[in-house]
């Protein structure tokens, strides 16, 4: 690894830049994320960042099961965002589909359409579950792979 690309990494491991996509949920998990932005749990305190543009982002933190009219949205987000990337899905539905597995258009979870690295269990995940998994997939720019990990 060059010198150029160990920096570039532990930038993003210090201050990562977080696009946060919700496919479809009860919006339960998009609350507890909107949480870790609150003075209380205060996200920026470890340099993250929350941006709308994906090719600016280092993580991605999917929640809601993926359905037939936004997997394509979920792939093509995934695709712009720059290499090394990684993907936290944050609650049941982004893991299984949840309580909507057995709809007709649902697909199921995340990784049946992208790579996820870790994966954060709970009807809704806890801010403190949805930091922990974010701090999991930061050791991917300096440590290897998470692949499958459980916050």
């Amino acid at each position: 690894m060059n010198i150029f690309k160990k920096i570039t990494n532990l930038a993003r491991r210090k201050s990562p830049w977080i696009l946060h996509y919700d496919c479809s949920s009860c919006n339960g998990c998009d609350i507890e994320i909107l949480a870790c932005l609150t003075p209380l749990y205060d996200v920026e305190r470890f340099g993250a960042v929350n941006v709308g543009n994906p090719l600016h982002a280092d993580v991605l933190l999917v929640t809601g099961s993926v359905n037939l009219r936004n997997a394509d949205v979920l792939k093509e987000l995934y695709r712009q965002m720059p290499d090394p990337k990684a993907v936290v899905a944050v609650g049941a539905c982004a893991l299984s589909g949840g309580v909507f597995h057995d709809a007709y258009n649902v697909l199921g979870g995340v990784d049946k359409i992208i790579p996820v690295d870790v994966y954060v269990p709970g009807c809704p995940a806890t801010p403190e579950s949805v930091l922990d998994g974010v701090i999991m997939a930061l050791d991917k720019f300096g440590h290897g792979s998470n692949q499958g990990e459980n916050a």
